[in-house]
Order: C-alpha cells, then sequence, then structure tokens
C-alpha cells in the first residue's frame, strides 16, 4: 500500500481523537490526573482587508493520552 501524507494526516488525527475519548473516560479517577490534565494550544489568526474580513480560532487541548494516541496513529501509519 503506498503510503501518502493523507493517510499519516488521517491517522494522526484519529489517534488525536481516540487519545481525547480515552483521556475523557478516564478524567473521573483521581489516580490518574496525571494523564488526564490538559494544556490549550491556541492560535487566532485574524484579517481585515477591507473587501474580505476573517476571523479564525482553532484550540487544541493536548494531554498525555491524546499525545499517546498521537503515537499510535503514527505507528500504525509506519506498520502499513
Amino acid at each position: 500500500m503506498k503510503k501518502n501524507m493523507l493517510t499519516l494526516i488521517l491517522f494522526l488525527i484519529v489517534g488525536l481523537v481516540a487519545g481525547t475519548l480515552v483521556g475523557q473516560l478516564l478524567a473521573p479517577y483521581p489516580g490518574l490526573s496525571f494523564l488526564t490534565k490538559s494544556v490549550p494550544l491556541s492560535w487566532q489568526p485574524k484579517a481585515d482587508l477591507i473587501v474580505i474580513q476573517y476571523d479564525l480560532d482553532l484550540q487544541i487541548r493536548l494531554n498525555l493520552i491524546s499525545i499517546a494516541g498521537l503515537a499510535l496513529g503514527f505507528w500504525v501509519h509506519r506498520r502499513l
């Protein structure tokens, strides 16, 4: 199977979402709080070009479980 950038991005997004879901499921357990504590990363580009105006808000909340999901998605892509 030919690997390309689209499949890598797809596996990374699926891994990130799966890791975030597992992190949400483990959040009620206080012993695992170090895995589920999230750090928000945000980027807010905006421009007013008189003809076109846009305001974009991108936010990612990363925790150790979601980073493990990213790593798992990368590993699965490499194994194909």
